[in-house]
């Protein structure tokens, strides 16, 4: 028996918009931060203008938009990797 592992992709068009897939919930969200779990870890985009125009949970698939200024991406609630600083 082959065990599948998940898979998520992260991808920014010109910092104005966010897709992410394998999202499980949207945990917060304002103006300027999302919060995601994704896969049993946390994500957090950084910006402003932040808008939120797709989530599914049965797909796990999620867009934004806005203009994005940075991500956290955790390990079970710790931060450990830090882009567009």
């Amino acid at each position: 028996m082959q065990q599948q592992t998940e898979q998520s992709v992260i991808t920014i068009e010109q910092r104005k918009k966010i897709r992410v897939s394998g999202v499980d919930s949207v945990d917060a969200f304002s103006d300027s931060s999302i919060a995601l779990t994704v896969e049993g870890r946390k994500l957090r985009i950084t910006g402003s203008q932040l808008k939120i125009i797709a989530f599914s949970k049965e797909s796990g698939n999620f867009a934004a938009m806005g203009e994005i200024d940075g991500i956290r991406y955790g390990a079970r609630g710790k931060a450990v990797s830090r882009l567009f600083r």
